[in-house]
């Protein structure tokens, strides 16, 4: 079972497996988007007894890094005191969440090229030239046109790891953690 944060983790995931020829439901590994991350101590509660039972891995924000470490110890499931500790348990963190990972990964070209190539990279150039967004990074301009919308974040999500996993560029925790279930 690999908990994630939201459905947008899931589909990237998901995606992730396809792109490397797995097939995660005949492997039986189910991804399951607990609704942010402070939920994960009530959710692992929730799981009970089964937790200790069903091999368990997830992804998260650093931005949440903590609250994972500490839902997993309260719930006995281990005592993650540094990142290599949340990964020996298949833990994985994105610096500094998923989107920003896959932004590095491909490189702003690519990513506004995927933009383009989606009918987007105008509306994009609209929102880059908006007062509060008018000379910021190129990567924080990114990363906030596509959590601007959460439709355009979950079919972004997609897409994007698609064009990862088609470079090789795949980021190192959803490739970790792929390599863990």
């Amino acid at each position: 079972m690999v908990l994630v944060e939201g459905i947008s983790d899931q589909i990237a995931l998901e995606t992730a497996a396809v792109g490397r020829g797995r097939d995660l439901e005949a492997e039986r590994v189910v991804i399951v988007p607990i609704g942010g991350a402070h939920a994960i101590g009530r959710f692992l509660t929730r799981l009970g007894p089964l937790g200790a039972r069903v091999r368990l891995a997830g992804l998260c924000d650093v931005r949440e890094e903590e609250v994972f470490r500490r839902g997993l110890d309260m719930n006995h499931l281990g005592t993650p005191r540094t990142r290599s500790d949340m990964e020996r348990l298949g833990f994985y963190v994105c610096v500094n969440d998923l989107e920003d990972e896959l932004i590095r990964a491909l490189g702003t070209a690519r990513v506004e090229a995927l933009f383009d190539s989606q009918g987007d990279l105008r509306s994009f150039r609209s929102f880059q030239s908006q007062p509060a967004w008018r000379g910021q990074e190129p990567e924080a301009q990114l990363w906030r046109f596509l959590r601007s919308s959460s439709r355009r974040n979950l079919r972004y999500a997609r897409l994007l790891v698609e064009a990862a996993v088609g470079r090789d560029t795949l980021p190192r925790p959803l490739d970790a953690l792929l390599a863990t279930v």
